[in-house]
This record gives structure tokens, sequence and C-alpha cells, in this order.
């Protein structure tokens, strides 16, 4: 039984439907990876949302009350210079709206350090309905939740 999905080579061989899932896979381990941060520091229980590939417009992990977690893991991207890929934090605002909840993209691109984007309103309530972000440490944004969680 062949795949059906994918380019079909010499020998009826799947060309590219391996990077596909490898990214996917790449995806979840980076999720995987966040949520056993957010345990450790956080002492949360945390899990991987199943759901999210079958519906549009929600978090990447659940059980951060008052959070919608988007995770982003990349190859080096010379092009973003390190920077998140604006679609991305559009994708984790779009979560967080339909959640009622606050956003945060946590993405790492390799060999760099993970990274927290959240608007500016998470970390001072003065800057509330306005679009700024901030990128922070993962530290931080444990910092930002624990304060929440008071």
């Amino acid at each position: 039984s062949h795949s059906m999905t994918g380019w079909h080579g010499a020998n009826d061989r799947v060309i590219w439907e391996k990077t596909m899932t490898n990214s996917r896979a790449k995806g979840a381990a980076f999720e995987r990876k966040v949520a056993n941060m957010i345990q450790d520091e956080l002492c949360i229980e945390c899990k991987r949302d199943i759901e999210q590939y079958r519906q549009a417009d929600r978090g990447d992990i659940l059980g951060v009350d008052g959070w919608v977690i988007e995770c982003k893991a990349y190859a080096a991207d010379r092009g973003a210079g390190g920077n998140y890929k604006p679609d991305w934090w559009r994708q984790a605002c779009n979560a967080a709206h339909a959640a009622a909840c606050q956003p945060v993209l946590i993405y790492k691109y390799n060999h760099q350090p993970i990274k927290c984007v959240v608007f500016l309103s998470s970390i001072n309530p003065d800057f509330a309905g306005k679009d700024n972000t901030a990128t922070i440490s993962f530290a931080t944004w444990c910092m930002l939740v624990r304060e929440g969680l008071e």
C-alpha cells in the first residue's frame, strides 16, 4: 500500500512527504519540550492540544490559566535575524482572542535561546488596548505567569 500524499518519483517513492512530516515532528517535539519546561518552572501540568490540527485558532499547549501558548521551532532563518514572523504572532493573537486569554508566542531558531513574545500590556496593564509587544526570555514569561497566579 502506497501513501497517496506527496510527490511520487522513480519507483513510486514519495519525495517530499518526509520533509513535511519532519517539520511537524520537530514542532511536536518543541511543544513537548516547552510543556516540560513549564512543568519544571511553574509546577503546572500542561499538555499539547491535539485538537490544534483539526481546528483553527487554538494554541499549542493547554494548562496555563489565562494564556494561549503558540510554539514555533524553526531552522535558523538568516533573513529573519532571529526575529519572529508576524504571522506567528497573528496566529497566537487569533487563538487568544477566541479563548479570551493573553497570547504568548514561544519560539526558537536552531542554536538560539527560546524567546517569548507577549503584549506589553501583559507586563504593564497601563498599555491595555495597545498592540505593542515585548520579546522576553522564557524565565521572564514564567515570572509573569507566576505573578498572575498569586
